[in-house]
């Protein structure tokens, strides 16, 4: 059951000109709620601002006395530019937490795919699957590169791309999803978070392999909470779901993926 609540920014970090950690302390909701990294939270942004953003949880820690939640946000409007302009001590209010993460079980191998502001709610699972998990992380170029040390440092193998070839493999993620998964198919599943294109792309080559894959979509939200229909997205049995309320997270077999 989601709450509102004010919580208290204890760091505040640039991560490039744009892109922003901001880990606030989040009462018990880790340890009675299970917040977990793949959910959100969806945070108000100012007085003037009718709409909360929502905004991926990267990682969470369950400690004392507060429980705590980094979340890393891309400035992208007049919303996300008040929070980044918020100091550690302030206030800001959160209702959540909100959706579902990534299924996963004890012991699992796993493949993480991620693009751009879609990497940071694959690093929790980063950390906690360490050698067990090989990611491989996309971006428009080398400058807006995210997070790369954070997954070096527990993942088994992390590969880079770059859209423009200025860091890592030239192109998108697929094609190093491809030759990762003909070397070795025994992957628990993908788990894949990004533009709707690249997760259809990383899908269809899952599927080649027969790896099962999950998919975090990214859908514009109002209400957060299946109320409304702004992010409603169409199945492959022709129903229509709530990014918000049924997701963020779908089996990639679900979902509707050419419309």
């Amino acid at each position: 059951m989601p709450i509102e609540q004010r919580c208290t920014i204890v760091e505040m970090t640039p991560l490039n000109d744009s892109t922003w950690w901001m880990t606030l302390e989040v009462g018990k909701v880790v340890e009675e709620q299970g917040l977990r990294a793949g959910q959100f939270l969806h945070v108000a942004c100012g007085e003037g601002n009718l709409l909360r953003r929502p905004i991926s949880v990267a990682c969470v820690l369950a400690d004392e006395p507060e429980n705590t939640a980094a979340l890393i946000f891309e400035v992208k409007g007049e919303g996300t530019r008040w929070l980044a302009g918020r100091k550690v001590g302030d206030q800001v209010n959160v209702l959540g937490p909100l959706g579902n993460g990534f299924s996963v079980e004890e012991g699992g191998r796993y493949l993480l795919v991620g693009g751009g502001i879609g990497v940071p709610p694959l690093l929790g699972y980063a950390e906690a699957y360490h050698k067990n998990a090989v990611a491989v992380l996309g971006f428009r170029s080398a400058d807006r590169v995210i997070l790369a040390e954070r997954f070096r440092e527990c993942c088994k193998e992390v590969y880079l791309c770059t859209d423009d070839g200025s860091l890592g493999r030239h192109g998108f993620v697929d094609a190093q999803v491809r030759d990762i998964l003909e070397k070795e198919k025994d992957f628990t599943a993908v788990l894949a978070c990004g533009p709707k294109p690249m997760l259809k792309s990383v899908a269809k080559v899952a599927a080649e392999y027969g790896v099962p894959c999950q998919v975090s979509m990214e859908e514009r939200m109002a209400c957060g909470v299946g109320a409304c229909l702004g992010c409603a997205i169409q199945m492959a049995d022709g129903t229509m779901k709530h990014v918000c309320k049924d997701g963020p997270v779908f089996d990639a077999r679900e979902v509707e993926w050419n419309v």
